[in-house]
């Protein structure tokens, strides 16, 4: 800019411009800034072509209307030429929308409130069971089984299960009831957590907990994340070599299931419980096995310690704590004890 300026004492200001590659528009505008003079713009004159204000408001009357107010203005403008009537054009009815801020969600959409998050904790077994129901393939097309399992969050373990033809409020309610009363469940103790099923959220299941004073939870909807033990179950069950993409009948899937939850309970070592099995946590023997396998690693290092190259191992001992989405207070250690 300097430079035209310079310049334009010896040379017309379109030949320093145009020498310098410089839009003249570009060099006045910055002299006027320079010199402190604004320009005023003069108001910008409406098209020909713009709609009238009885036109604009019978637009936007239009795409509002209960008739319309789901549909695209492209749909809009289509349905209106079947009818012989012509508003405007597509692209005109996109800036109406865009000027009243229109370009969003036009209809009356039913807003859920917000369900709050489950934060449930045990720092020991029997004290809080989550259970859901799985479907097992039958030999024929469309026919399935109903499987219930039920485990301790904390162990890990399967307290109960049930197969059956059907799913039913009335069959869980007496699984639910069986499996209390097989671990001595008392008043006060115990929280079931399950999702939003129809059998889980079932008035004979609420009435029964309610009688039993044990405490009932539930998953928010399409949140798979807030039961994620016996999701886990589930996986580890479906993906395990003996499990049959089908089961011939029903007593061929009730043999699989003991067999193994069997396996699982007393066999499995889960990496969530410091590789112990669930039936060591449950029935309070866990810390008695980590000891013993602790003597075992120090015996082995004194025979060997050039093996140990950073020294003996130590067996870590189960978590003190186990959480369905842990406060974020005690995620962060800001928890005061």
């Amino acid at each position: 800019m300097k430079h035209v300026q310079e310049l334009r004492d010896e040379v017309p200001v379109t030949r320093a411009c145009t020498s310098l590659l410089l839009p003249r528009s570009t060099y006045y505008s910055w002299s006027a800034a320079a010199s402190g003079v604004v320009r005023e713009r003069k108001p910008r004159r409406p098209s020909s072509r713009a709609l009238s204000e009885a036109e604009r408001e019978l637009a936007i009357a239009t795409i509002t209307s209960p008739e319309y107010v789901d549909k695209a203005p492209a749909s809009i403008v289509a349905g209106l030429l079947d009818r012989g009537v012509y508003i405007c054009s597509v692209r005109t009815l996109y800036r109406l929308l865009a000027t009243f801020v229109l370009v969003v969600e036009r209809r009356k959409i039913t807003k859920h409130s917000n369900h709050k998050k489950p934060e449930l904790l045990a720092t020991g077994p029997r004290q809080l069971f989550t259970w859901d129901i799985t479907k097992l393939k039958g030999s024929q097309r469309g026919e399935v089984f109903n499987l219930y399992v039920m485990i301790d969050v904390y162990s890990r373990y399967v307290v109960g299960w049930l197969l059956t033809h059907r799913e039913q409020d009335d069959l869980a309610r007496d699984f639910i009831k069986e499996t209390c009363k097989r671990e001595g469940i008392r008043e006060d103790q115990l929280i079931i957590h399950a999702d939003n099923g129809p059998a889980m959220r079932s008035t004979l299941v609420s009435d029964l907990l309610d009688q039993m004073r044990v405490y009932k939870s539930h998953s928010r909807p399409y949140c798979s994340n807030d039961n994620p033990f016996i999701e886990a179950h589930f996986r580890t069950m479906k993906y395990s070599p003996a499990f049959p993409e089908r089961f011939d009948s029903i007593y061929e899937a009730w043999l699989f299931c003991v067999r193994f939850f069997d396996d699982y309970n007393n066999h499995m070592y889960h990496s969530g419980i410091e590789m112990l099995t669930p039936a060591m946590v449950h029935f309070g023997i866990a810390t008695k096995i980590v000891n013993q396998r602790q003597q075992v690693l120090n015996q082995a290092f004194e025979l060997h310690p050039e093996r140990f190259v950073n020294g003996v191992s130590t067996q870590k001992m189960i978590p003190d704590a186990v959480y369905i989405n842990k406060p974020v207070a005690v995620a962060k250690g800001t928890l005061n004890s």
